[in-house]
């Protein structure tokens, strides 16, 4: 089975086919000729993972699906939340800063925190899934899958593993962070690894 995940983003390509595995042949933006950066409007991730996955269904009919993550920390509201990929970038302090940019983002949420005791925090994954079951038409199914992982936000960085903000959120029942666990735990643990071990049962079972 062949389907499209909205992302060019290496880092989420490979943690997405290692815990597809090989019963689903993922292809990204770039396999199908998409080089358009699609636009996150939401206010939510449901609405942005949905946002992008209509985006790609609509301009190249294929089966797809679209991901959007969040950090939510107790202590900050919920903040980053949806801006948690460009969350330094939104501060408007001194030298430009580009989205994505993980440094930059744990730099501003851990002086954020400051001292704060109540380091309570989650990683929200939703995707965003539109099954093409008709070859004579362009319309599709949708369906929503969540994963969420609780935790804490550690006061300082640890491990070199994983991306974006691993190396500071440390998940419940662990003593070390995503970024010191390795793949090979945090694809079986992760936010994004039970939304998507939802999105492969989903495909698996019907097809």
């Amino acid at each position: 089975m062949k389907i499209v995940f909205a992302t060019n983003n290496q880092h989420k390509l490979e943690e997405i086919r290692h815990i597809l595995g090989s019963s689903i042949e993922v292809l990204s933006l770039s396999d199908i000729g998409c080089h358009t950066d699609i636009p996150e409007n939401g206010l939510t991730l449901e609405a942005n993972a949905l946002e992008k996955a209509r985006y790609v269904f609509d301009h190249y009919h294929l089966s797809c699906f679209a991901d959007d993550t969040g950090l939510e920390v107790d202590a900050l509201g919920g903040a980053p939340g949806i801006y948690s990929a460009r969350y330094a970038a939104m501060e408007g302090k001194g030298k430009a800063v580009l989205s994505h940019d993980s440094e930059a983002n744990m730099a501003r949420l851990l002086r954020e925190l400051g001292e704060n005791n109540n380091r309570r925090a989650r990683f929200r994954t939703v995707i965003a899934l539109i099954i093409k079951r008709d070859d004579h038409t362009d319309s599709g199914e949708e369906h929503l899958f969540e994963g969420i992982v609780d935790g804490e936000i550690t006061r300082q960085r640890s491990g070199s593993e994983g991306f974006g903000y691993d190396p500071i959120f440390r998940p419940d029942g662990y003593d070390q962070t995503f970024a010191q666990l390795g793949p090979d735990i945090k694809d079986r643990i992760s936010h994004r690894a039970r939304a998507t071990q939802k999105l492969a049962h989903f495909l698996l079972s019907s097809q």
